[in-house]
C-alpha cells in the first residue's frame, strides 16, 4: 500500500525498528533521541506519517502521546 510513499531517512529508520518489534511504547522523545533530531523535527516525522497513513496515535491519550503502526 505504501511502497510508493515517499518517506525520508530518519522515517525509514524508526519503520523499520517498529516493524521489527519495537521495545516500548513510541513517543516523539524517543525517536528524537534514536534519530538524533530536536523534538521538534520528531514530531513533524510523526505527523508527517500520520498523514500518509502509515501511524496513528494511539487511544489512551493522556499526558505523554504513544504512536503506533496502521494495521494493514
Amino acid at each position: 500500500k505504501h511502497k510508493d510513499t515517499s518517506i525520508n531517512s530518519r522515517q525509514r529508520l524508526m519503520l523499520n525498528k517498529l516493524l521489527d518489534g519495537f521495545d516500548g511504547k513510541l513517543k516523539s522523545s524517543k525517536w528524537a533521541k534514536i534519530t538524533k533530531c530536536s523534538a521538534d523535527t520528531a514530531l513533524r516525522d510523526i505527523k508527517d506519517l500520520m498523514e500518509k497513513g502509515i501511524l496513528k496515535q494511539e487511544e489512551s491519550g493522556g499526558r505523554s502521546t504513544n504512536y503506533e503502526l496502521i494495521e494493514l
